[in-house]
């Protein structure tokens, strides 16, 4: 929340919390490693704390984020992408494609479950999706949770990207965070358990942020 609070008040334009994205904690129960969900947090703090109203939630994690896109399945206001591997082959098991939102916030939701195996090209390919989704929202505040577990290596997850895709989401994400949420993005660090691969993904995220600024 301190990053929140930097990010709003003009002290920061960019942030990284790597001990962050925590995406599997619904509102009342822990789950996946998570016992709270920082990233639901921080978009509630944002609302009730600073008045805002579109925040965009995008998670390049391995895992689907289950914890998010439940908390906020009915909020046509909570705009989410999520790239990941296809539920059928590691946990959560959600995410479907047909998972798009309730109600008045069906189609605020993209869930791109990909193949175990899955390499940067589709990546580039379901990101033009992720932007184009956003770009529909205009959110005012984008919340990143880019897990490294989706980089090849490692030993839990099957997707085999590289940290050429965690470095393309963040300078895209910067990119519309300058047209419509007044620069501001706050990157999260979520799963990932080869620490090379948290290494090289985490380090061209915050790359990304410091030319950005």
């Amino acid at each position: 929340l301190i990053m929140v609070d930097a990010l709003m008040t003009g002290a920061a334009s960019k942030a990284f919390v790597p001990i962050g994205g925590l995406h599997h904690a619904g509102r009342d129960h822990a789950a996946g490693f998570c016992i709270f969900n920082d990233c639901g947090i921080a978009a509630e703090t944002l609302r009730k704390n600073y008045g805002l109203r579109r925040i965009a939630y995008v998670d390049i994690d391995a895992h689907h984020g289950d914890g998010m896109f439940y908390a906020f399945e009915d909020d046509p206001d909570l705009i989410i992408a999520d790239i990941h591997e296809d539920g059928r082959s590691l946990y959560p098991g959600t995410g479907s494609v047909h998972e798009t939102g309730k109600g008045t916030a069906a189609g605020t939701k993209l869930n791109i479950p990909l193949r175990p195996r899955s390499g940067d090209e589709r990546f580039f390919q379901a990101w033009e999706r992720v932007e184009a989704h956003l770009r529909q929202f205009e959110p005012e505040f984008i919340l990143f949770q880019c897990g490294a577990d989706s980089i090849d290596g490692d030993p839990i997850a099957h997707l085999q990207f590289t940290s050429a895709a965690h470095a393309h989401a963040a300078r895209r994400l910067c990119m519309l965070a300058d047209l419509f949420s007044k620069g501001r993005v706050l990157g999260m660090g979520g799963g990932g358990y080869n620490r090379v691969n948290l290494a090289v993904a985490w380090t061209a995220v915050v790359r990304e942020f410091v030319v950005a600024v």
